[in-house]
């Protein structure tokens, strides 16, 4: 069994987008309290972020996004960045915080210090683009820790396994001419952000190295089972990544309130499972993951509770 850490700040909870907005601090707060009251906080390496370098955000964005975010960042109130996305005050420090937490993870990795960790992060990152925030997204943290982890640590190929329930267009747009990335998803489709169709397979040099599945309302565990062991397994057999993550989010869940999917927390303990067996082959055990979607509460703290469990049997 391996170690597991967690990457955690209070500052995630200062990024707030006003009262109903789903996207909210309770939900770290529900994970954390789950974690505490199970007793499994007590069985996790502690990892503390730090402010991401923009020489590493800017990797995946524009400069010119990133001093936006800058001169848009209030102080006082909310600025909204689109139709679902608006920063406050504590926003860009969380955004920050949350990309360098995922990059804390990958040094913790690499060190040795733990072999896995989850990054307990908001905000989430999947949607984000080269030059917009977007679906609850300001940086996207999964893409950023991938280039760092190449390029920092000589980890050539990464794998990216996107289980949220939202195609994590962000993440592909970031990678989809590179072969040295493969990026998996899975998601309800059609749904927002309406990409992800199954013919979107990456361009150029990166093609093949894309794979969408789209999937209908209401399938579950089985199904999602059988994708996991028929899809990826063995496009990432062939692969063969250095380093793999994980766009954990957990809004595939079958009480989730944004969309039709149903997925159990038994659910997501086996597909995690099914990943930590890529990494343990061809990356050395090597997992980063980091919080995405998901927003039942009661759903949300319980599937990551489960999630971590299996890092942890791993």
């Amino acid at each position: 069994m391996g170690k597991t850490g967690l990457v955690y700040h209070p500052a995630y909870l200062e990024h707030d987008m006003g009262l109903g907005h789903p996207e909210s601090p309770s939900r770290l707060r529900a994970i954390m309290q789950q974690l505490e009251q199970s007793g499994t906080m007590a069985r996790l390496t502690k990892i503390e972020p730090r402010k991401a370098e923009n020489e590493w955000i800017t990797q995946v964005h524009t400069s010119s996004y990133v001093a936006s975010l800058a001169k848009h960042a209030p102080a006082s109130g909310r600025v909204s960045l689109d139709p679902d996305t608006s920063m406050s005050p504590g926003s860009l420090t969380a955004a920050y915080l949350a990309a360098g937490g995922a990059l804390a993870a990958v040094d913790a990795i690499v060190q040795q210090q733990v072999d896995h960790v989850f990054c307990a992060v908001r905000p989430p990152g999947h949607h984000a683009e080269a030059n917009r925030a977007m679906g609850f997204c300001l940086f996207n943290n999964v893409a950023i820790a991938a280039r760092y982890a190449q390029k920092k640590h000589g980890l050539a190929r990464v794998l990216i396994v996107d289980w949220d329930v939202h195609h994590g267009n962000g993440t592909q747009h970031s990678f989809e001419d590179d072969p040295s990335v493969l990026f998996f998803s899975t998601h309800q489709y059609p749904h927002y952000p309406g990409s992800g169709r199954e013919s979107e397979r990456g361009q150029g040099a990166g093609e093949g190295h894309t794979i969408n599945v789209p999937m209908e309302a209401g399938e579950g565990d089985e199904e999602y089972r059988r994708i996991f062991q028929d899809v990826l397994v063995p496009a990432a057999d062939e692969f063969k990544p250095d380093f793999v993550i994980i766009s954990a989010g957990f809004d595939a869940h079958k009480d989730d309130p944004l969309a039709g999917m149903g997925l159990t927390e038994e659910g997501y303990r086996d597909l995690t499972g099914i990943v930590t067996g890529i990494a343990k082959r061809h990356a050395q055990g090597r997992v980063l993951s980091s919080l995405e979607g998901g927003y039942n509460l009661t759903a949300l703290a319980a599937s990551v509770e489960a999630h971590i469990q299996a890092l942890l049997d791993a």
